[in-house]
């Protein structure tokens, strides 16, 4: 069981190797083009994430929203940059999927079809006399 930690760590790179390899033979020299353009769309979603956690967080709280979905918004950015900057097609693929996915996390009060507001009737109990 402690081996698959490592084994993922060496995995993923040898694969991406693989990966590259093969297509860099297929398609030439714009797999290097691809590696360059991507290495810096990956740095500007890094610098992009911390510049724009600030605005995301007002603009989750005008909205209504928990806090917490601007925090996982810039997370998912931080992380997508990060595999866009690792060099290598799966990587690029694993950071496009985590920026195209949608990911909301639901709130207890939204999560009604009728937005939260429950409907009923209520009565009133006097608690001194134990009376309706």
């Amino acid at each position: 069981m402690r081996l698959l930690p490592m084994l993922i760590l060496l995995g993923f790179p040898a694969l991406e190797l693989i990966v590259a390899v093969r297509l860099a033979h297929d398609i030439g020299w714009w797999l290097g083009a691809w590696l360059v353009i991507s290495a810096l769309v990956g740095a500007a979603l890094v610098r992009g994430a911390g510049i724009g956690l600030p605005g995301r967080l007002a603009t989750a709280l005008r909205e209504g929203n928990s806090i917490l979905t601007g925090v996982v918004d810039s997370g998912r950015t931080l992380i997508a940059g990060l595999l866009f900057i690792f060099p290598g097609v799966l990587s690029d693929l694993l950071a496009i999927a985590i920026l195209l996915v949608p990911f909301r996390i639901p709130l207890a009060g939204n999560a009604s079809p009728t937005g939260g507001i429950i409907e009923g009737q209520f009565r009133r109990v006097d608690e001194r006399r134990g009376r309706s």
